[in-house]
């Protein structure tokens, strides 16, 4: 099943917002709606937004004060939507960590079009990412810096083995892992024949992922040899 994007629009305009809305659910995405600065703050302290689409001229905390306190933590894409159109306002915005800028009135398609240059750049461009850092399969995120991982944008606690089991599969995701290597990858160890150990931490991991996956199976057991990436 493919992913759905999260995307929070904060708009104080009704029908703006509502037209934002029904034109992403109607593409596809997942949608939040926020009318106020500090409602917005609110829903961002879920760290599973993909992208925001933020006014400036908002009640509560204004959209640049949002900009800022996003900035601080977090790192989605943020496309700006106001009729603030002067340049030194859109300058200061882009300078505030602001991805893009649309002025009002807008362009519906256009929108659409920025929102999908935003996501190609930040989440799929991530697995391309130079360094590595970034692996994903299937449903699955793993963020090798942070030590994150996500299944449909549900962050997962991990166990710094059952971390490490899932980084090695998903580092090598054509490969079949036999239980001596996968042991002694994971736990720096000699393997001593039971087998008990890793199967308990590759059972707890198994159930994890499928709280949050839309997949039947994620790691895949191969008798006699040991565990792979399900394909």
């Amino acid at each position: 099943m493919e992913m759905k994007y999260k995307i929070l629009i904060v708009e104080d305009d009704n029908y703006i917002n509502k037209i934002l809305s029904d034109m992403l659910r109607d593409n596809g995405y997942e949608v939040q709606s926020a009318y106020s600065g500090t409602e917005a703050l609110l829903y961002l302290k879920d760290d599973s937004w993909n992208i925001v689409l933020l006014d400036l001229m908002l009640p509560g905390k204004t959209g640049e004060e949002v900009l800022c306190e996003i900035r601080k933590k977090q790192n989605m894409p943020i496309i700006i939507i106001s009729a603030k159109d002067d340049f030194n306002t859109k300058i200061e915005t882009l300078r505030a960590g602001a991805d893009d800028f649309i002025c009002k009135p807008f362009n519906m398609d256009e929108v659409l079009a920025r929102i999908e240059c935003n996501l190609r750049r930040y989440v799929m461009g991530r697995v391309i990412d130079e360094k590595g850092n970034f692996l994903t399969h299937k449903d699955i995120e793993l963020n090798k810096d942070s030590r994150e991982v996500k299944i449909n944008n549900h962050k997962i606690e991990l166990t710094m083995r059952e971390f490490n089991i899932l980084e090695l599969l998903m580092d090598n995701p054509k490969k079949v892992f036999s239980k001596i290597n996968l042991f002694e990858s994971v736990w720096g160890e000699d393997y001593i024949g039971d087998d008990n150990t890793l199967s308990v931490h590759v059972s707890n991991l198994r159930n994890k992922i499928a709280k949050y996956g839309n997949e039947k199976e994620y790691i895949k057991t191969v008798w006699g040899i040991g565990y792979k990436l399900s394909e």
